[in-house]
């Protein structure tokens, strides 16, 4: 039997099926009786929380007729924003995407519709249905492709934020197409776009690219700030940044100076720290602006003393290790740093390691171990997985083998291929030393990267 062609059918057959009246179907799922025989009848549209109390009434899933209002919305009745819009959103937050994707279909055929399809997608952005709304920016920006508009810039900005993960080929890709809509966003979302982007790339150690940007994001702040200071209180912007201005301005000599260090360029690195620590010229005196000022400071004498590291200054270790004891947010940094240095000038370090035993190993949740941007402390773990393996198997410690494949496995999960070269040359260096066990468990990994490069050729290739 073929199925009822809409929703009134498959009513009147529940009603049948059933022997209700109409009456007794108002009762039981709470919809005016008058109002439930016109909608039966055909004279009024079934709003959407009339679609809900019906399917609530016959007992089936609540999306079971979406397909079908669908067609309600633009065949059975004049399409009304009134209906469409908690319809879409009900769509977005029970994941029925093939529903949005035939209604977005039908209402950009009327150009109207582009505005009001954003707002919703801004707010199904907010509240963290990201599916949903990445598909409502996908086709307003198919819709304004050709219009150098910020609308159009704003989806590009949002669908970045939602491509970010744990894929380091995907996070590059979405910087990449994102990039170029920075100078057609609101001055106040710039700001807040660049500093993404550079914490993109500082995850991607792609140094050239963190120093640009962030070259860029203090001429924009810079700007900013200036003009916040001449300028009249009624012309102050009304969208704000994230952050107040200065912060931005802090935040570039910040990210600067990280650059620098991974040049080997300390004392342009160390002069940058005198910068971002240094909040005598900004104006605001709050109790916002004292906390900043503090972390810009503590993330100062912090960095102090790992630059001293970096540069071999071995001397400074036990006054760091001091100073992060206290600071349960640096310890992770620290030790990959501690041990990278040892690793370059061949010290040893076995005092620390015993000291902060147990602190990184083994995490199932990478937020323990700080509070940078996860992408970054997800490259950094797996670094720091590949510099502790190597530390202990050059010093006859135990465990570097499986150090190794602790690496492997993160930076599999992370698609980074430079990390994952350096664990596979550095296993078949000690492949001697790994037990049956550990020599299964690394073929298992390595068929899971090349697995997962076929996936990434054939998307490649998809796209020719």
């Amino acid at each position: 039997m073929e199925p009822a062609a809409t929703i009134r059918d498959q009513l009147v057959d529940y009603l049948s099926k059933h022997e209700l009246s109409i009456n007794q179907f108002a009762i039981r799922s709470g919809i005016n009786s008058g109002t439930l025989s016109r909608i039966i009848n055909g004279h009024q549209p079934i709003a959407m929380s009339h679609l809900e109390l019906i399917t609530a009434g016959m007992g089936v899933r609540e999306d079971y007729f979406y397909s079908l209002y669908v067609d309600e919305c633009f065949y059975h009745s004049a399409p009304t924003w009134r209906r469409l819009r908690p319809f879409i959103v009900k769509c977005a937050e029970l994941g029925r995407m093939d529903c949005i994707e035939l209604l977005v279909h039908n209402l950009l055929d009327n150009l109207t519709y582009v505005p009001m399809l954003f707002e919703v997608a801004e707010g199904l952005f907010q509240q963290g249905y990201w599916p949903g709304a990445a598909l409502l920016y996908e086709n307003v920006s198919a819709s304004e492709k050709y219009q150098y508009s910020e609308r159009l810039a704003m989806c590009q900005y949002r669908l970045f934020q939602i491509a970010l993960g744990d894929d380091q080929s995907t996070n590059l890709r979405a910087a990449t197409l994102f990039e170029s809509y920075i100078p057609r966003l609101d001055e106040a979302d710039q700001l807040d776009a660049l500093k993404q982007l550079v914490v993109v790339y500082y995850s991607l150690r792609q140094w050239k690219k963190v120093d640009e940007l962030a070259q860029e994001l203090l001429r924009l702040a810079t700007i900013q700030y200036d003009y916040l200071g001449h300028s009249k209180r009624t012309n102050v912007p009304e969208k704000k940044a994230i952050y107040p201005v200065y912060y931005y301005i802090l935040y570039s000599h910040l990210m600067r100076s990280c650059a620098c260090v991974e040049w080997e360029d300390y004392d342009n690195a160390l002069n940058l720290i005198k910068l971002y620590i240094d909040g005598s010229w900004i104006r605001e005196d709050s109790e916002e602006t004292r906390k900043i000022l503090a972390q810009f400071k503590e993330w100062g004498q912090a960095n102090t003393y790992l630059y001293r590291l970096l540069a071999g200054q071995q001397e400074v270790i036990p006054e760091y290790v001091e100073y992060i004891s206290t600071q349960s947010n640096e310890i992770f940094m620290a030790l990959y740093r501690i041990i990278q240095s040892a690793n370059r000038y061949l010290w040893n370090v076995d005092h620390v390691l015993d000291r902060f035993s147990n602190y990184v190993l083994n995490k199932t949740d990478l937020k323990e171990l700080g509070t940078h941007n996860p992408q970054v402390i997800a490259d950094q773990y797996a670094r720091f997985l590949i510099e502790l393996a190597t530390y202990y198997l050059d010093n006859n410690r135990s465990g570097g083998v499986k150090l190794i494949l602790l690496s492997l496995e993160s930076s599999t999960k992370i698609n980074s291929e430079s990390i994952v070269m350096k664990c596979v040359d550095l296993f078949e260096q000690h492949r001697h030393e790994a037990e049956k066990e550990e020599k299964e468990q690394y073929k298992l990994l390595i068929r899971k990267v090349m697995d997962e490069n076929e996936k990434k050729t054939h998307y490649a290739v998809s796209f020719v």
